[in-house]
């Protein structure tokens, strides 16, 4: 065996002005409650410090900060944290650092200080911008707010910035889902994330199912929509997210490419490769204590924060790796199969038959890539992957 693969860190914030009627993420309210920074940043701090000989000398590509609602948290927390993670982990010299931002939660004097503490990428949530979607999904600001939120974070010196759009939204048409891609095209983003409503249990809208558009309209918004953004010289590189030339989410690439990360913060997630004495190759999720108050009494706590941990089992390697490879449009080289798994190509190949035979896939064996149909329905072909 090689070296293990690239590492990213996830850092989550589970915190949220209000819980939108879709999300089934961890996120919480804290009512009026001031939120309890400097214990979290402790928190955080030492759930990594657990954490750190899983990085077995690797530096940082990439750090992610979701929720929740990070833009909550102060500028000056996020000085501290990333100077702590900093001392503790190398970081890659073009290293990708991405904070979660809601526009009903900024302002001007934010956008700088986040900039200053290193963090040179924004994902802003916007979600759409009718009024009348965005009180159908909870959202607590106004497409003005959302729109001047990106020019607020232009000005703060940010020239990365993903919008997130949702579409499938109740009572959308598809002239309404071009109308939200045409604002935030006019917005000048290096990147778009774009993706359908789904109804998630555990939410709000799955306990009382909001109308939505019919399969037929859903077909035609999803056609029209990947037609403008391809025009407006977005490149479609996964499920649902474009971007301009080399501004792909890098983060987000390497959990697709099946590489490692780190995950701190109150339910947080995380996938670590090991490598033993005989270089044989083993891969373990983790999963943090997943409510806040919870997580915070951990930091005295002998067992960590630690709620579970599992090994991918042999079996199941294959379907894990093609689940996430297989998003990308472009796939991922075969040659990260057995770099990634510790397994020979062949394992992989042969359960990959019948599915190429079905034409969902191309460009086998040098590459595991989706064909335009099999991306349309990916969900069979990992069956197909899964069952044989």
């Amino acid at each position: 065996m090689g070296d293990t693969p690239p590492l990213s860190l996830y850092i989550h914030t589970p915190w949220c002005v209000r819980k939108c009627p879709y999300c089934d993420f961890n996120s919480h309210e804290p009512g009026s409650r001031e939120l309890p920074e400097q214990a979290y940043l402790k928190a955080l701090l030492a759930d990594l410090d657990g954490d750190l000989a899983l990085a077995n000398g690797r530096r940082l590509e990439s750090i992610f900060i979701g929720g929740g609602t990070p833009s909550l948290l102060s500028p000056a927390f996020y000085q501290r944290l990333l100077a702590e993670v900093r001392a503790r982990l190398p970081f890659a010299p073009t290293i990708e650092i991405t904070l979660e931002a809601n526009p009903g939660t900024t302002e001007q004097a934010r956008f700088f200080g986040y900039r200053d503490a290193g963090i040179n990428r924004l994902s802003i949530g916007t979600q759409s911008f009718q009024g009348e979607q965005l009180e159908a999904l909870g959202r607590i600001h106004s497409a003005d707010e959302a729109i001047r939120a990106v020019g607020q974070a232009r000005a703060a010196g940010f020239d990365n910035l993903n919008i997130d759009l949702m579409h499938g939204l109740p009572g959308q048409t598809p002239e309404l889902a071009l109308a939200d891609i045409d604002q935030a095209l006019a917005l000048s983003p290096e990147h778009l994330s774009w993706y359908q409503l789904t109804l998630e249990p555990n939410t709000a809208f799955h306990s009382h199912p909001p109308t939505l558009p019919q399969e037929e309209a859903l077909w035609d918004i999803q056609e029209l929509g990947h037609q403008r953004l391809s025009e407006a010289g977005l490149s479609r590189y996964e499920i649902s997210a474009y971007a301009r030339p080399n501004r792909q989410s890098r983060h987000n690439l390497n959990y697709w490419q099946f590489g490692d990360y780190l995950g701190i913060g109150a339910g947080a997630h995380g996938k670590l490769s090991r490598i033993d004495e005989q270089g044989r190759l083993s891969i373990e999720r983790r999963w943090k204590t997943r409510q806040p108050e919870a997580y915070l009494r951990r930091l005295n706590d002998p067992r960590g924060f630690i709620a579970g941990k599992a090994p991918i089992e042999e079996q199941e390697m294959a379907l894990e790796f093609a689940m996430n490879a297989l998003r990308l449009t472009e796939g991922v080289d075969m040659a990260l199969w057995p770099a990634h798994t510790g397994q020979a190509p062949e394992v992989l190949l042969e359960r990959l038959q019948s599915a190429e035979k079905k034409g969902l896939l191309m460009e086998m064996p040098e590459r595991l890539r989706a064909s335009p149909h099999g991306l349309l329905f990916l969900n069979e072909l990992l069956a197909l992957i899964s069952d044989d």
